[in-house]
Parts: structure tokens; C-alpha cells; sequence
């Protein structure tokens, strides 16, 4: 019996099919989003920002719809705008004539996905958004299409041709209706002026809950905070460092202004005989790199990372009021 051929071979190089076909995909993906970035520059432009305009004002929820690839698409779009202050959710075409239509109010909009425009499951949706005055958004290729012609706005997408060599599986089409719809969400998000701290009540979990934690959620405070007095000796600061763990102290001034911090890195660098007879004042970095109360987790370990170092003391009004080690964003999971 003759072995299987394997995949992949030693002489296998940049010039494997797979990787070839690959590239294809993404070239003919990539015009579509051109292409649809061209047309929001001409004819679709004036019907983004009419659309952008209905869904801002609705005193309801946005309601996205589809079926198929369109669906799933319509699904995540839903899920941006949720997440981006805009309430919305997905209403599956087919399942709409079967109760679901309940679920739409007369202060929706209604965001109708449809590559075709001509799927039968959307006519009793199209009736009902017309029985109760509903604004209907079209998102289709076809702009004399049954949904486009029964829309209030048509989003019309430039046609383009699938990356499926036989141009019947929806991967360019689909990727440009994600893209419209990204791209709504976000002028939406501008619009309002959605702020990274409203972002932070919408993503408590995982990993971006964590990077929108604040300062104030992490910092070590009161007694734990390592701090001396300017004219402090090294030996006395060097015990304080050593006591509360975190390979630094903070130098305040008479008015409890930090001034200066003291770093295991300031140590080696002044590393000398008489070091521990030294005064505060001659070993610290003045000016250390500070961060207030509301900053969010994931900027100050941007700022971590982009000064090299471990430690960020917590400041108000110039005084320290706390202090972040990279192993407090650590145990948090922002890294």
C-alpha cells in the first residue's frame, strides 16, 4: 500500500501553493476594502453619514439582521456596537417571521445585511418595518434590490470579486460588509465622544477588563507606601526599601511633595564606600515618573515598558498616594 504524500516537504519554500493561494485571498480581499474605501469617497459617503446620523438619534436600539454569511457578519457587527456605547443586538432574518419581530420596537433601527438584497426571509421584516414606521438601513450590493429600493438609507458596497477562485464563497463580500460596519461603529464612538473609561464599564473580564482596571484598583497604599524625607541618610533609606519591597523608596519634600525616588538602579550607579553616609538628596533621580489615580492599568504598563522600569508611584496634587509594581499588573492579568 503506497504511502500518503506528505503536505509539506523539505524543498517546500515561499512558493507553496498554500501560501500562494493565501496571498491571492488577501490580494483580492484587500481591493475590496479599497474599493469600498474609494466609494465612501464618493457615492456611498453621503448614505454612511445619513446612516450614521439615524442610529445616533434613534431613541432606541440599533437591530442588525441577516441570514447566512451575512448573518454571522451581522452578528459581530451587533456586537461592536454594543461594546462601543451604541445598544444593539442581532435579530436573525428567518427567525423574525416566527415570533422574533417582537423584539423590535418603534424606537429601533433596523441595519439589514444582504449581499443579494433579494432573500425571501426578509420580505415580512421589510413589511413590518414599513406597518410601523421603523427606519430601515440597507447594507447590500445591489441598489435596485426589494431590501435596497424598501430602505430609507441604502448602503450600497461597490461589487468586488470573492476571493474563491470560482467567486461563489462569500470572503470579500463578507469582509466588506464587516469593514461598513466597523466603520459605523466607530464614527458612532467618535461622534459621542465614548472615552476609554466608558469603554471600561462595558469590558469588565478577561484580559481588556484588566487593561481598563484603574491605578486606584491596584496601587499599594497608606503603610505600604516606601517614603523618606529629603536629608534622609542612604542607610535609613536603604531599610525602608528593603522593608516594604519594591526596590525603591520616594523622597518628599517638607510639604509631602515628591521630589526625587531612589531606585536599586540609583544604588548601583552610585555604588561607592561612603554610599550609606550619602544623603537622599545625592543618590535620587529627580522628577521620577509618576501616574494619577484614574489612569488605566494597560497605560501605565505602556509606561512601564517605555521608560524601563518596574515601579510607578500614585500621585495627587504632587503627593504620593500610592504604588504600582509590574508585578501588581502581572497578578491582575494586563500582561
Amino acid at each position: 500500500m503506497a504511502k500518503p504524500k506528505p503536505l509539506m516537504t523539505k524543498s517546500s519554500g515561499p512558493d507553496d501553493g498554500a501560501i500562494q493561494s493565501a496571498l491571492r485571498t488577501l490580494d483580492a480581499e484587500a481591493s475590496g476594502v479599497a474599493a469600498l474605501s474609494a466609494a465612501l469617497k464618493s457615492d456611498l459617503g453621503a448614505p454612511f453619514a445619513a446612516a450614521a446620523e439615524l442610529i445616533g438619534k434613534a431613541k432606541g436600539r440599533l437591530i442588525v439582521t441577516g441570514l447566512g454569511k451575512s448573518g454571522h457578519i451581522g452578528r459581530k457587527i451587533a456586537a461592536t456596537f454594543a461594546s462601543t456605547g451604541t445598544p444593539a443586538f442581532f435579530v436573525h432574518a428567518a427567525e423574525a417571521s416566527h415570533g422574533d419581530l417582537g423584539m423590535i420596537t418603534v424606537d429601533d433601527v433596523i441595519l439589514a445585511l444582504s449581499w443579494s438584497g433579494e432573500q425571501p426571509e426578509m420580505r415580512n421584516l421589510i413589511a413590518y418595518a414599513a406597518r410601523f414606521g421603523i427606519p430601515l438601513i440597507a447594507m447590500t450590493a445591489d441598489k435596485d434590490s426589494t431590501l435596497s429600493k424598501a430602505a430609507d438609507v441604502q448602503l450600497t458596497l461597490p461589487k468586488a470579486r470573492e476571493a474563491c477562485p470560482h467567486n461563489l464563497a462569500p470572503t470579500t463580500s463578507s469582509l466588506m460588509m464587516l469593514a461598513l460596519g466597523d466603520a459605523l461603529a466607530i464614527a458612532l464612538l467618535e461622534g459621542r465622544g465614548f472615552t476609554s473609561t466608558d469603554f471600561s464599564v462595558l469590558h469588565p473580564g478577561g484580559k481588556l477588563g484588566a487593561l481598563l482596571k484603574y491605578a486606584r484598583d491596584l496601587m499599594h497604599s497608606g503603610d505600604a507606601l516606601p517614603l523618606k524625607p529629603l536629608g534622609t541618610k542612604m542607610s535609613d533609606a536603604l531599610v525602608e526599601m528593603t522593608s516594604k519591597g519594591f526596590g525603591c523608596v520616594g523622597v518628599v519634600d517638607r510639604h509631602g511633595h515628591l521630589v526625587g525616588i531612589v531606585t536599586d538602579g540609583d544604588l548601583r550607579r552610585q555604588m561607592r564606600p561612603d554610599l550609606l553616609a550619602l544623603s537622599v538628596d545625592e543618590v535620587m533621580t529627580k522628577t521620577p515618573k509618576t501616574i494619577s489615580r484614574d489612569t488605566l492599568a494597560g497605560e501605565a504598563l505602556e509606561l512601564l515598558n517605555a521608560s524601563k522600569i518596574t515601579t510607578l508611584i500614585v500621585t495627587d496634587a504632587k503627593k504620593p498616594v500610592g504604588i504600582i509594581h509590574l508585578h501588581d499588573l502581572l497578578r491582575a492579568g494586563v500582561a
